[in-house]
């Protein structure tokens, strides 16, 4: 019994110590792809488990790693790195998102597209906006603003027709008509409002 109690009050102050590390930051995210991003001073990098530094605090804006690679901010652009801190592409692009299904959404001279985890671009920068791939459609926008759905060749899979459109999930997605908004299935078909 006492070597149970004693167990007892050990526990937490085992993993007080183990963390002790995270009193040398700012902030400490959660640990995705046994990276976390910290941040002290305004400058964002990334550490192991342990708190050791992975990816220098060098950076103005991160976001968290995803299927083993990461977006940062180096002043104005955006440029992705790998879990060992080597950048798969140059700082170009205006606006990134995390990498979902291998493939990451980008912005660059004012239109999105998208890249594959070598850094290549993979569907061409023809988009006004754009989000992430779920259910192996993404939606995006055209030139005139309205949101459809591409698939992973960039081909529209549902026209451009709504004024917004979200991703897809369970078969579903909600979209926006004039002030009406309601589901359709993947044959662009009104589930439910």
């Amino acid at each position: 019994m006492k070597n149970l109690l004693l167990l007892i009050f050990l526990l937490p102050s085992l993993g007080l110590l183990a963390q002790k590390w995270e009193k040398n930051f700012d902030f400490v995210d959660q640990c995705t792809c046994g990276l976390a991003k910290v941040k002290k001073d305004n400058k964002i990098g990334y550490v192991d488990k342990e708190g050791k530094v992975v990816i220098p605090l060098e950076y103005a804006e991160g976001l968290s790693f995803n299927e083993g690679y990461v977006a940062v901010r180096k002043d104005a652009k955006w440029l992705y790195l790998d879990s060992t801190g080597k950048a798969i592409t140059e700082a170009i692009f205006e606006d990134a998102m995390s990498f979902e299904g291998g493939l990451a959404v980008v912005s660059k001279d004012g239109m999105y597209g998208y890249i594959n985890t070598k850094g290549e671009t993979a569907i061409n920068f023809l988009f006004r906006n754009a989000r992430n791939f779920s259910e192996d459609l993404a939606p995006a926008t055209n030139a005139k603003g309205f949101w459809g759905f591409i698939d992973k060749k960039g081909s529209w899979v549902i026209k451009p027709q709504y004024d917004f459109a979200d991703n897809f999930a369970a078969g579903e997605a909600k979209v926006m008509k004039g002030d009406k908004s309601f589901y359709i299935d993947k044959a662009n078909k009104m589930l439910h409002e």
